[in-house]
């Protein structure tokens, strides 16, 4: 008995060591391998659907899904993050020539806002028109816009890093994707038993609809975003197109960035074109959330407000830049089992 339990122990603790550095050796990865399997999850249909216009052949089938994915997401930032440094060096240039060489002025209209106009005018116009204000206002200044564009940028530049990573981890899951559904399979049935199947099901319903939610209607936001800026003359378009794309994850981001755009137009004179950023963001780029979402998301996959925000704030602290997309749908997926496991699901059905 003693000998039995000796052995039962000594098994246990292999099985733990193995665990342990299994998970030690795989911890920088797991970030791109989550994500890697997030995407191939979601893409499974298509590369189904590819893998029999090939007649099998999985290893191109698997290449063409990699490069896709590389020139849809990967090269897009990669270019934003040469541009974002650039766009970023000349503006620092155009502040530091505008305090040496100029008079700095409040634009006309900031004195016609209601209630804190005429005090923001003049205090503003106080430290503007003060050399000694204005220097110590700019060293007040720098050193936290420096420290948010530095980590701005490594957190952009290491995206890029765990998404090229992802993207060759997605290779080899698309490639010997049906083997590893097998094994898994085998040990969900272990593990749920009858309910394996349905629990599969789950799963990969909810982990494709997010993805496809998030990732749609963050690019179609980006888009319509971009060509909205490109018309009203705006500076900047790849950086606050990307911007777009990563506050649309957030509810109710976007319109920080398009309302920004507008205001600099605003500032400038542009009056109609301001009118013209304003109608365009509210009507079109915030309009394709209510349009393109519900498209490609299902009504059991939807977040509640919580946990889609938490899990984006979440997500982009536990694992970087992939975070965006990983959080939330790691909550969607503890959700909908829990609403599977409550019978929650089928209320929902019978209210729908």
């Amino acid at each position: 008995m003693e000998d039995s339990f000796g052995k039962r122990a000594a098994r246990l603790a292999a099985v733990l060591l193995l665990i342990i550095g299994c998970v030690l050796v795989l911890r920088p990865f797991i970030s791109a391998i989550l994500f890697a399997g997030v995407v191939v999850v979601s893409s499974w249909p298509l590369y189904q659907r590819l893998l029999r216009r090939l007649n099998g052949r999985r290893n191109i089938g698997a290449l063409v899904m990699t490069l896709f994915l590389t020139l849809l997401v990967i090269a897009p930032l990669s270019l934003v993050a040469y541009n974002m440094a650039d766009d970023i060096g000349r503006l620092f240039d155009q502040v530091r020539t505008a305090i040496d060489g100029e008079v700095l002025r409040t634009p006309p209209w900031l004195v016609d806002v209601p209630l804190v106009g005429p005090w923001l005018d003049g205090y503003l116009n106080n430290i503007l028109g003060s050399r000694e204000e204005l220097t110590i206002a700019a060293k007040r200044m720098i050193e936290p816009a420096r420290r948010f564009v530095t980590n701005g940028g490594m957190l952009l530049g290491g995206g890029v890093v765990q998404l090229l990573m992802a993207t060759f981890v997605s290779f080899f899951l698309y490639r010997d994707g049906a083997g590893a559904m097998r094994v898994i399979g085998v040990g969900a049935a272990r593990i749920f038993g009858d309910h394996a199947a349905r629990v599969s099901i789950t799963i990969s319903q909810t982990v494709r609809g997010v993805m496809l939610g998030l990732l749609g209607t963050a690019l179609a936001q980006a888009l319509v975003a971009a060509i909205g800026f490109a018309i009203a003359g705006v500076p900047a378009v790849p950086l606050l197109a990307v911007l777009t794309f990563i506050l649309s994850l957030v509810p109710v981001g976007p319109p920080l960035v398009w309302g920004s755009a507008a205001a600099w137009l605003f500032a400038h004179g542009h009056t109609g074109w301001g009118i013209f950023m304003v109608v365009w963001g509210l009507v079109l780029i915030s309009g394709v959330d209510n349009v393109v979402r519900p498209m490609l998301i299902s009504r059991g996959t939807i977040l509640p407000f919580l946990l889609t925000f938490l899990g984006v704030l979440g997500g982009v602290v536990a694992f970087g830049f992939v975070g965006l997309f990983i959080g939330p749908t790691l909550l969607a997926v503890a959700y909908s089992l829990i609403n599977e496991w409550t019978g929650s699901n089928a209320e929902i059905a019978a209210e729908a």
